[in-house]
């Protein structure tokens, strides 16, 4: 009996220094018990997660705890390959936690699970589940959340969109200067990634911060952004230092 299983409000996060947004594939290697087991239930209730920007300043149980915006995290590949998942995943639905369900147990460091470390080598999932309190409300080593799905509001406009045919270009020819690739190449590029990743739906802001936004809390503020309007201008702060070369 799997007695750690979800409900169809509980989402299980995956808490790590990223930012994923709808569209966007990332890779992803599993090695710590508690998202092996968080894994191993989305795996086979065939579920996603969400994959949340870490907070150190507001912990649970121990555990760095979440930020309240993050995205789906859909799993589209999956291989095994020891211990260690490998797995795809492309950003789904962005969503705000609203109430944080802490694990069942804290870091290994604690001192109540010190001695479970030998050699430098994690326990499995098992033996950290014999030490979950019988009487505690649940079984997940990992951080979950009830959380709400947040609508998409507003489309792009004909000047939006031309706003980002510009940081894109911007982008394709900066790296391609830097490379002596050929003008005529560098327009065909920038031709086919503006006729594949920008239209009015509000999704083409979130394609081209994938490729130009590196930094963690420019990536947060986006994702929070509850209209296109409003991630549009997010975007054009974040990308300053491409303005000029957009124009």
């Amino acid at each position: 009996m799997l007695a750690w299983c979800m409900d169809d409000e509980t989402l299980p996060l995956f808490v790590l220094p990223m930012v994923l947004f709808p569209g966007e594939t990332q890779e992803l290697r599993v090695f710590e018990p508690r998202y092996r087991q968080m894994l191993d239930t989305c795996i086979l209730d065939e579920r996603p997660f969400g994959l949340v920007l870490n907070d150190p300043f507001e912990p649970t149980n121990g555990w760095d705890g979440p930020r309240r915006h993050g995205c789906e995290a859909v799993i589209v590949r999956h291989e095994t390959r020891g211990m260690n998942h490998f797995i795809t995943v492309e950003g789904g639905r962005r969503f705000f936690i609203e109430q944080v369900i802490e694990p069942a147990l804290p870091p290994l460091h604690d001192p109540a699970l010190a001695d479970l470390i030998e050699g430098g080598i994690a326990p499995d999932v098992h033996t950290l589940l014999e030490r979950v309190p019988e009487d505690h409300p649940h079984q997940r080593l990992y951080i979950s959340g009830k959380v709400r799905y947040l609508p998409e509001e507003g489309v792009l406009t004909e000047a939006d969109q031309t706003v980002l045919e510009g940081y894109a270009a911007a982008l394709i020819r900066r790296a391609g200067n830097g490379m002596n690739v050929d003008s005529n190449m560098l327009d065909h590029l920038i031709e086919r990634l503006c006729d594949e990743q920008i239209s009015e739906d509000r999704t083409s802001i979130y394609n081209i911060a994938a490729l130009c936004v590196n930094d963690l809390e420019g990536r947060q503020q986006l994702l929070a952004c509850t209209t296109a309007e409003e991630a549009m201008n997010e975007l054009q702060m974040q990308l300053m230092d491409l303005h000029d070369e957009a124009e």
